[in-house]
């Protein structure tokens, strides 16, 4: 059985970059739960207006199918998942609970990072919302992101190992 990580974190944390490059050194797939957003979850953050818990049951219950199908292949996720019932609902349908990698930072480290950031529907303004949903997950893989990818993709890899 190959790894099953979620990626986690406020929006900004850097979750696409970190997945990306472990799936790549696991040789396991990629996806980011951003990309299953449906349009009307896009277009309301894309205005400014944070996601309610029923914006996201459907987009979470289609991210738990995805996890459940790649159980025997592995796979890297990238979501949010910032709330403990979110990170339920993603076990839902697994054998083995997957692994939570949660990456750390401080508000004004993301917030910088996210001025610096092109092409992305979620507007910085929201990001003191995301840290108020954010509940800390009490088993995971802790990262702090104040430090180069390598050094956040090797952390990560050391606790796998």
């Amino acid at each position: 059985m190959k790894d099953l990580l979620l990626i986690m974190g406020v929006s900004g944390c850097g979750k696409s970059t970190i997945g990306k490059a472990l799936a790549k050194k696991l040789n396991i797939p990629f996806e980011d739960a951003d990309d299953f957003h449906p349009p009307s979850n896009v277009e309301k953050m894309a205005g400014g207006a944070a996601l309610t818990d029923i914006d996201r049951q459907p987009w979470l219950e289609n991210l738990a199918d995805l996890l459940a199908k790649h159980q025997d292949q592995g796979l890297v996720l990238a979501c949010s998942a910032l709330k403990a019932s979110y990170r339920e609902l993603l076990n839902t349908k697994l054998t083995i609970p997957v692994t939570i990698v949660y990456l750390s930072g401080s508000f004004e480290l993301i917030a910088e990072r996210m001025k610096h950031r092109k092409d992305h529907f979620m507007p910085p303004a929201l990001l003191q919302s995301q840290f108020r949903t954010l509940e800390e997950p009490a088993h995971a893989i802790t990262v702090s992101i104040d430090q180069s990818i390598e050094d956040i993709v090797e952390a990560v890899l050391d606790h796998l190992a």
